[in-house]
């Protein structure tokens, strides 16, 4: 059994989503695929379907969501299904390109190296972003900064959706605790990760804006990313986080 395994959530991607599964399937090194699809309109779940009859019988898998319920969610469902699999090295990536899949390795080579989780980071080495306007890359940025003020975290990118985690993470954080659906979701897996001790290394990345298909961001989310984080320091100040000892 392949021990890698890469989630890419979805809503209405069906202009990306075969493109996607191939670039990952290209790649020089194995990693199988769990889309997680929330019920797309669009029909983005049957092309998934019709590559797993057809092309990726066994490396292709499909969880298929009643409704829409938010990226957390999404990744929390993706998250248990893997490990219950058993799969040792779990990655999360969007479907619109915006992560290259060729970066996945590079991911996968820092947790071999001892890294717990892997964050694919466009502020490590400066600001790695393509096709945003300014005020969006202004903002992404600043929004890192106001993260790593409240939380004490040293994370350049704490808001980076490109993320590759050791299961022991995964199975040790109490996944039912993140509470977070949006985007702020990707804020407290990296801050509860830090808080109970893990590895984290930032792995450079050039990040670059979709081309096809709708962006998913709206105010309600990154209302709920400011206002969240405080609320997420507060009540750590009351939560006891037993720091992991590697086995």
């Amino acid at each position: 059994m392949n021990k890698k395994i890469v989630i890419i959530p979805t809503y209405n991607e069906r202009e990306n989503i075969e493109d996607i599964i191939r670039a990952v399937f290209n790649l020089d090194q194995t990693f199988d695929v769990l889309i997680v699809d929330d019920n797309s309109p669009d029909g983005t779940g049957l092309i998934v379907k019709t590559l797993q009859k057809h092309e990726f019988k066994l490396n292709l898998h499909l969880l298929e969501r009643k409704e829409k319920n938010g990226l957390g969610t999404a990744y929390i469902d993706g998250f248990k299904w893997c490990l219950n699999l058993g799969y040792d090295y779990i990655f999360e990536m969007d479907a619109d390109f915006s992560h290259n899949p060729n970066d996945l390795p590079k991911l996968y080579e820092a947790l071999c190296e001892g890294a717990e989780v892997a964050i694919g980071s466009r502020y490590k080495t400066g600001v790695n972003v393509v096709n945003w306007p300014m005020s969006r890359v202004m903002m992404s940025y600043f929004a890192s900064a106001y993260v790593r003020y409240i939380t004490g975290m040293k994370i350049r990118d704490t808001t980076a959706g490109f993320v590759g985690y050791h299961k022991s993470v995964l199975s040790f954080i109490e996944l039912d605790n993140i509470k977070f659906r949006g985007y702020a979701f990707q804020i407290e897996m990296k801050f509860t990760a830090w808080k109970h001790g893990f590895k984290i290394e930032e792995v450079p990345i050039i990040f670059t804006d979709r081309t096809k298909g709708e962006s998913k961001i709206s105010k309600g989310i990154i209302q709920e990313a400011v206002g969240g984080v405080i609320s997420m320091k507060i009540k750590s100040w009351f939560r006891k986080y037993p720091k992991y000892i590697s086995k």
